[in-house]
């Protein structure tokens, strides 16, 4: 006999392509819910900048100038005594002319009319004005400050052949104290300068002859303010 042919019923061959369907169709709906999560999000609003904020500016406080130290006015202080002790005291003894020493913003001012240092019209100090340069040049040997020797003149012009005007004799006398002080008395050239005023700064009228006699003069000026190190 021959044997029967066994195959595999139809229906159990086509089982697997069921499977396989379910597989596809389970996938497409889960990327299909996917894209439509994605749509329904909202969109991420614009970043809006944030407004710039402009501070006034800072209140700059004003400078102020520093006021001398009260160390430095009493040491000027202490200066005119001295002088007063060493310079005002022969004033009525060997002086024709009045010395003047004063207290004033920019230092101690003293005062040197022409008569005692100069002859009218020049420039070279009278050997009788020694004395008392003696005495101003030691009291200055021992303070440290600064000084500034200022010529001052008359407006009377002046008739010479060495100087064309009152501000040159003036500049001039004021050099020739300021030689004077550094050569014989060993003052240092670092703690001295010079100035020329001519007959802009007058003390007193000009339309006396004692008026003019006392503007023709030559300032020791103190300076009130902390000098430089290594002055004598």
């Amino acid at each position: 006999m021959k044997p029967h042919d066994r195959r595999p019923e139809s229906g159990m061959r086509d089982r697997w392509m069921v499977s396989y369907m379910d597989v596809l169709t389970i996938l497409l709906i889960f990327f299909v819910a996917v894209a439509a999560k994605s749509l329904m999000l909202p969109k991420n609003p614009p970043v809006l900048a944030s407004p710039v904020v402009v501070q006034p500016a800072a209140a700059v406080p004003p400078v102020l100038t520093p006021q001398p130290p009260v160390a430095e006015r009493a040491g000027l202080e202490e200066i005119q005594r001295k002088l007063e002790r060493q310079v005002l005291k022969r004033q009525d003894q060997d002086m024709d002319a009045p010395l003047d020493v004063k207290m004033e913003p920019r230092g101690l001012v003293i005062s040197l009319p022409q008569a005692i240092l100069f002859r009218p019209g020049r420039d070279k100090i009278d050997a009788a004005a020694l004395p008392v340069v003696d005495q101003i040049a030691e009291v200055l040997r021992q303070t440290p400050n600064k000084v500034s020797l200022i010529g001052h003149a008359d407006p009377v012009p002046i008739h010479n052949r060495r100087f064309r005007s009152n501000w040159e004799l003036a500049a001039a006398r004021g050099l020739r104290l300021l030689e004077l002080l550094t050569t014989r008395y060993g003052i240092a050239e670092s703690r001295l300068s010079t100035a020329s005023y001519g007959s802009v700064d007058p003390t007193s009228p000009n339309d006396t002859a004692a008026g003019r006699a006392s503007n023709r003069r030559v300032e020791i000026v103190i300076l009130d303010a902390e000098p430089p190190p290594g002055g004598p």
